[in-house]
C-alpha cells in the first residue's frame, strides 16, 4: 500500500471466527492474500 492512503480506502476482509470486518495492516503487507483471521485469539478458536 502506498503512503497517503486513507484508512477508509484500505482493503477489508471479514473474520470467519467472529464475523467482524478487519482492515489491511502494514505487518500483513507481504501476505494479505493468506490472512484469514483478524487476531491470534480468533485463529485459535477456528470454527
Amino acid at each position: 500500500m502506498p503512503n497517503g492512503v486513507k484508512k477508509r480506502d484500505l482493503p477489508t476482509k471479514t473474520c470467519p471466527a467472529c464475523g467482524r470486518p478487519f482492515t489491511w495492516r502494514k505487518k500483513w503487507a507481504r501476505d494479505w492474500e493468506h490472512v484469514v483471521y483478524c487476531s491470534d485469539a480468533c485463529r485459535r478458536q477456528r470454527p
